[in-house]
């Protein structure tokens, strides 16, 4: 007897379309990471084939180019005049920033801010300026933050119209006025260009009167500026080695750390002579406690050229640094303890039968006097 045939039983087109639903969404996730690397457009493009027949895929391949791309940065093309002329990533093309996009630049910062910090962004001080930026507008000085960045910015790199606003910013802006802008404006790579003329401007116009700036001009110079001309005016015009004593806002070394840091002999000197004290104990120049010179040149990496550090030991101890010194943070603790704990092999320089029998070498070896014609490296 026949069996009547019986037709397949064919899919519920809703069991159809969940199957094409799961399919495709699996497809959308595989491609993800794919896609990711593609920009937003090219992301949108590649997905619509995927969500023709489906506004539920659709919504799925949108979330996920969501998720993909929530913290990619705008195109350059989208952003105004100064955000782009403010983006390391994009191109400079001096003429596109407009006054209207300084008053409204919709950055979190004064532009003149941002651009004086990054060297990259140099490029737009001059054009910034040219239509209307103005330093009043920022909440402090912009020298301040390209200090705190950088002691000494490679100025020779820039343009003549770069280092012409750089020094409109330091000229214009009484704000400037400060240990940190001082010590960059008197660094080697700033006196190559000549913006230490600044600091001439400065004191030619009364703005570094004693007792009127919250600084000592002479703990910011730096030390070869220390030993010119223009450190024996800042003397001349009523500046005391002693106000160098005094704290100050900033976050670089004091004049007399960076002597010492970068074995200037004759700064040291300079220093040493004025203010005997010095060679026992330094005051904190950025907060804290005091500091032992002596232990100072035996940590590591505190000297620029390693190789002076036994100079540099002699020499403070032949001024009179002891190596029975307190050490303010642990005043159990010594100069020479520290050195045995250390391992130093400056330990041997520290004994007292040491100490005693090469002060009167060291101290000719150095001289008394306090202007000494040798700096650098090599001790005089």
């Amino acid at each position: 007897m026949l069996q009547p045939i019986v037709a397949p039983r064919t899919p519920s087109s809703s069991i159809v379309r969940a199957a094409l639903l799961v399919r495709r969404f699996g497809l959308a996730l595989a491609l993800g990471p794919l896609l990711a690397a593609c920009t937003p457009v090219a992301l949108l493009v590649s997905a619509t084939g995927m969500a023709t027949d489906t506004s539920v895929t659709w919504e799925v391949v949108k979330h996920i180019h969501g998720q993909l791309t929530a913290d990619d940065a705008a195109p350059c093309i989208q952003l105004n005049g100064v955000q782009r002329a403010l983006n390391a990533r994009c191109e400079y093309t001096p003429g596109n920033i407009r006054s209207a996009d300084i008053a409204r630049s919709g950055l979190q910062e004064c532009p003149l801010a941002v651009a004086t910090r990054d060297p990259r962004l140099w490029r737009a001080l001059p054009e910034l300026l040219d239509r209307g930026a103005r330093v009043e507008a920022c909440p402090g000085s912009p020298l301040l933050a390209l200090a705190a960045a950088d002691a000494c910015p490679d100025f020779g790199a820039a343009s003549p119209e770069v280092r012409e606003a750089i020094r409109s910013l330091a000229e214009d802006d009484p704000r400037a006025v400060r240990h940190d802008v001082f010590r960059m404006l008197s660094c080697p790579r700033a006196r190559a260009v000549g913006l230490d003329r600044v600091l001439m401007t400065w004191l030619d116009r009364g703005d570094l009167q004693p007792g009127r700036i919250s600084f000592s001009p002479l703990g910011a110079a730096d030390p070869e500026l220390l030993m010119s001309r223009f450190g024996r005016e800042l003397e001349t015009a009523g500046h005391k080695p002693e106000a160098a004593l005094d704290g100050y806002e900033g976050v670089l070394p004091s004049g007399y750390e960076l002597a010492l840091r970068s074995s200037h002999w004759a700064a040291i000197d300079w220093w040493l002579y004025r203010l005997p004290q010095l060679a026992n104990l330094a005051p904190p120049s950025r907060g804290g406690l005091p500091w032992v010179p002596l232990q100072r040149v035996l940590v590591s990496g505190f000297l620029q050229h390693a190789e002076t550090q036994r100079d540099m030991v002699v020499l403070l101890m032949a001024r009179g640094a002891s190596p029975a010194q307190a050490l303010p943070s642990d005043p159990r603790r010594t100069v020479a303890s520290f050195a045995a704990q250390l391992k130093s092999p400056m330990l041997s320089l520290l004994e007292p039968k040491t100490a005693r029998s090469g002060s009167g070498t060291a101290l000719a070896a150095f001289g008394a006097a306090a202007t000494p014609a040798a700096t650098g490296t090599s001790p005089p």
